[in-house]
């Protein structure tokens, strides 16, 4: 019997409605307000457009690394690894800055130049997972994750010695031509821009999920994807060079992933230092499975889950966010069950 279309989403959102109400009865229980706590949140993520800014901040490396994800999930293959990915991607623009251009560089070669890292440092992480599976048959979750603490480790070797500033564990402040602009920069001539954080880093985000969407749904090479994920004793029969598409697959997964870290810290954080994510990469399995699998939804449920971030800073107990995500994550493996059988109710003879 063929699944309803509506059905995955339906229990996304019922994924994050039972999340939600789970919450609720652990805050509840510890001597919280749920309603007030959630009401509090909202208020704090799109009470108005200053923070809706600070929401959309959050979400646009929430897209990248989502789509990231997304399309590796699509082939069937678990990028576990967007984390460092991420964290390449923002040691490959700060290399840009640090060893390669001066301050009188202009943006228009500085910022292409340092996202062109981004993306290289992040595809060639994901380079090797994607060839130890392709040849080897080595499991795709296990090097992912083991190379997020690599990437961590490589930062701070950076940080915490040659780039140090003045010994501190991060990097001196990038020259203001290595930074993405913003809205407020034109405050002067758009007076509503004033005081509103969005950068570019927004833009490459709908960029992106354009591209996604494009080649997933209207290439030959997106067929390929597909069916390698959907079913890959179909894809070989048919002459698909699995190994090819493996490769290219977690390289481009990578890349996006590592767009994602070139945006933060040239766009947010205008320095390298330890800790430049909250955990994107791994907020973006949540996000990838939410928006089941589609490019258009993770726009949406990366501004949700933003807004969860921004919202969630300003209430105790401080960890309610990444508690609701751990819910979240739960109920969606929970809800598979719904896509996968058919819970059928007969009267016995």
């Amino acid at each position: 019997m063929e699944t309803p279309r509506w059905l995955p989403y339906a229990t996304s959102l019922g994924s994050f409605i039972g999340a939600l109400i789970i919450g609720g009865i652990i805050l509840a229980f510890v001597g919280g307000d749920p309603l007030n706590a959630y009401a509090h949140i909202f208020s704090a993520a799109f009470g108005n457009t200053g923070v809706l800014s600070d929401t959309l901040v959050k979400a646009s490396p929430l897209i990248l690394t989502g789509l990231a994800c997304l399309i590796a999930f699509r082939a069937r293959l678990w990028n576990i690894g967007a984390e460092g990915q991420f964290y390449l991607g923002a040691f490959g623009a700060t290399y840009i800055v640090q060893q390669v251009f001066g301050k009188d560089v202009s943006p228009w070669i500085f910022i292409p130049t340092m996202a062109i890292a981004g993306i290289v440092m992040g595809a060639a992480i994901g380079l090797i997972p994607g060839y130890l599976k392709a040849k080897f048959g080595v499991n795709e979750i296990i090097t992912t994750l083991m190379l997020n603490y690599i990437a961590f480790f490589w930062n701070a070797y950076w940080i915490y010695g040659s780039w140090s500033d003045r010994g501190f564990q991060l990097t001196p402040t990038f020259p203001a031509n290595a930074w993405l602009p913003r809205l407020s920069d034109y405050a002067a001539q758009i007076p509503a821009f004033a005081g509103l954080t969005i950068h570019l880093g927004l833009v490459f985000g709908l960029l992106a999920t354009v591209a996604v969407w494009y080649l997933l749904a209207r290439t030959r090479w997106g067929y390929e994807i597909r069916l390698i994920g959907d079913n890959p004793n179909a894809a070989r029969y048919a002459g698909i060079d699995i190994v090819r598409n493996t490769v290219l697959v977690m390289m481009i997964s990578g890349a996006l992933a590592g767009l994602a870290g070139m945006a933060e810290v040239t766009g947010v954080v205008h320095r390298l230092q330890d800790r430049i994510s909250p955990g994107y990469g791994f907020t973006a399995i949540i996000v990838a499975w939410l928006a089941k699998l589609n490019p258009w939804a993770v726009i949406p449920v990366a501004i949700l889950f933003g807004g969860l971030l921004i919202g969630s800073r300003e209430i105790q107990p401080s960890g309610l966010a990444r508690m609701l995500q751990g819910i979240i994550l739960f109920m969606l493996i929970s809800s598979e069950i719904l896509n996968r059988y058919r819970i059928k109710i007969e009267r016995k003879k």
